[in-house]
Parts: C-alpha cells; structure tokens; sequence
C-alpha cells in the first residue's frame, strides 16, 4: 500500500502559502535575501489577486502538506502568430532539502500543460544560473537556449 502522505502533490498557491512562498524564495531561490521586513498580508493579498487571474498560474508543489517547490507561469495575450499566446516561466525553485527527486521538473510539466490549455505557441524562461546543472535541467524539460537570446534591463 502506497503512503499517499509521501506523495507529491502540484496545484495553484493561496494566500495561506505567503509565509512558505516568502521563506522559499528568500533562502532557496536567491542568494540575496531582502533586508527590510517582509508584509505577509502583502504577500498574501497578491496571492488572492493571482488567484483569479486566469492568465496566472503561481503553482506550488508540497509532500504531506508541506510546500517544498514552486514555479509562476504567466500566459501572454499576443497579436502574432495567429493572435495566440505564449507563456513566461519564472522564479523555479526547490527547497534545497527537496532537490533532485522530480518535483521542479513535475511543477516544469504542469506549466507547460497550462501552456498547452492556453493555446500557446511558445513557453519561455530565463535564468540568472551558469551552472550546468541548472541548464541541463532546462533543457531536459524541453527548452533550449539556441532559438533566441535574451536581454534584461533592470529598473
């Protein structure tokens, strides 16, 4: 018999999970935490507000109830190829201790069939990461960094 308590488990955030999404990004996904004090209710208001945009998709991934992965998908109304959208990825981390046993790469799977629902052309993501690791990640999920090359402008 299976312990479903052990079982990975993917869906969209809520405000409950703005402590959890907050100390994710902060220790795991960065490597420069935020100096000044976070707002929780901040955080969750902006939750509620992905919530129930349907062109947002902040999905978590939790065992046994614990939040331990996340991945944003935004989907992009779009005027070429046919008026049909393309999506964005953004902010894919892992809890460091959770790392390596598929649940980015599960997350990663959702976001595309998201996508897919959406009727989008194309998925993009950018990453600050040089490490193979992190590439050869990507790339297993099915991108590529051949096809086109990014810029950044920071504000």
């Amino acid at each position: 018999m299976r312990d479903s308590s052990k079982e990975f488990v993917v869906r969209e955030s809520r405000a409950g999970d703005a402590k959890v999404l907050c100390e994710l990004y902060h220790n795991h996904l960065t490597s420069r935490p935020p100096t000044e004090p976070q707002d929780m209710e901040v955080w969750g208001a902006r939750l509620d507000a992905f919530a129930v945009d349907p062109l947002y998709h902040l999905l978590v991934g939790e065992i046994a109830g614990k939040v331990v992965s996340s991945v944003t998908l935004i989907v992009i109304e779009n005027l070429t190829r046919g008026q049909r959208p393309y999506a964005l990825i953004e902010n894919v981390v892992t809890h460091e201790d959770f790392r390596g046993k598929g649940y980015a790469a599960a997350l990663m799977d959702a976001a595309s069939s998201i996508a897919e629902q959406n009727g989008c052309y194309k998925v993009m993501l950018m990453t600050s990461s040089k490490e193979d690791s992190t590439l050869g990640f990507y790339e297993r999920c099915g991108f590529n960094a051949n096809d086109k090359t990014a810029f950044i402008k920071w504000l």
